[in-house]
């Protein structure tokens, strides 16, 4: 199982528990660059020099974004509204109310950067691989899931950092000083991609293996100043094993949440088994491809190791829980296909 690049394709109905929850390749390289951050921060005039790569890396990433995109997938699965409009609410609504029913929490449980970081978390769109790839493996509408999580990283470029920017005001955590670095670093540089997207978008389809390479590339480099800088500032003397304990827990019960929330929403409409597990899949993620580069430009330096480091553990147990969710509805989609009845929603 890979990060955010999961494939669509057939899996084994059943799997060794212990291959489930061994982390991916990617998470094992995040793990290894915090580890290499701690030990071996960016100092002296290498820091200057890691912030231009992690900045130009940016551009990269968002530019790819927008080329990768396609318009035409979006237009095509917009006639499943009721669908879309359950996962946007759950990705840009719900998720925000539940980061702001945390907030007892920041200052006296975990420690208040820690706190921001989950509510960042709660500001981004939803995946786009891995939200298709475990669609398909339960059986479900992955047109319809192509679209909505494409829709959601569309307007997540320019919902998350305005919505970020609203919940944590009080905080003191975002930084709004120069509006030119948003706009210059993702939002120009998704605009140009989205441009080229009709010229540049089937030669991206035959070299995914590139984008990915870009993608966590890019994502890698931006944690090793993150944490590099946060190493030097202290982090690990100001967040105790306890906490981190903490931050697990609350990271699986927001996704707990969530995944039952938008499973009750689509029961209540009567939606089919295949659309229950689209708005299932595609309403509960957060996309760590799509959070670093954000964080490393709205909020200052010292402080996006600890921001980051909730989407972090969010990313690993989203893929855990959603390996072990996406084989059941495909087990009860299979059971209704034997059983000679089209697959509803039970």
């Amino acid at each position: 199982m890979t990060s955010e690049q999961l494939g669509g394709g057939e899996v084994p109905a059943k799997r060794p528990l212990w291959v489930a929850l061994t982390p991916d390749v990617f998470t094992l390289a995040l793990v290894g660059t915090v580890v290499l951050a701690s030990l071996f921060p960016a100092r002296g005039g290498f820091v200057a020099a890691t912030d231009i790569v992690g900045r130009c890396a940016i551009i990269l990433l968002f530019f790819l974004h927008g080329a990768n995109l396609s318009r035409k997938s979006v237009i095509a699965g917009v006639r499943d509204w009721r669908l879309h409009l359950i996962v946007f609410g759950s990705t840009f609504l719900l998720f925000p109310v539940i980061g702001l029913a945390l907030s007892p929490l920041s200052g006296r449980v975990i420690d208040s950067s820690l706190y921001a970081g989950l509510l960042f978390l709660c500001c981004l769109p939803s995946t786009v691989q891995s939200s298709i790839a475990f669609t398909s493996i339960a059986r479900g509408n992955v047109p319809a899931a192509v679209c909505s999580a494409s829709l959601s990283n569309l307007s997540g470029v320019f919902i998350t950092p305005l919505l970020a920017g609203l919940l944590l005001s009080r905080h003191s955590a975002v930084s709004f000083d120069s509006w030119t670095s948003i706009v210059g670093s993702i939002l120009a540089p998704f605009l140009v991609g989205q441009l080229f997207q009709t010229r540049l978008g089937p030669i991206l389809a035959r070299h995914k293996s590139v984008v990915g390479i870009v993608d966590r590339g890019s994502v890698l480099i931006m944690v090793y100043a993150a944490f590099g800088k946060a190493m030097v500032n202290g982090i690990w003397s100001s967040i105790s094993p306890d906490q981190l304990a903490i931050l697990v827990g609350v990271c699986f019960v927001v996704l707990m949440i969530v995944m039952f929330a938008m499973r009750s929403v689509s029961r209540y409409l009567n939606l089919s088994l295949a659309d229950e597990a689209t708005v299932v899949f595609c309403g509960s993620k957060k996309s760590l491809i799509t959070g670093v580069p954000m964080a490393s430009i709205l909020f200052p330096a010292a402080s996006v190791g600890a921001v980051v480091l909730p989407l972090m553990i969010f990313h690993q147990m989203q893929l855990i829980v959603c390996a072990f969710v996406a084989r059941a509805y495909r087990h009860e989609a299979d059971r209704q296909l034997a059983s000679g009845v089209k697959p509803a929603a039970p």
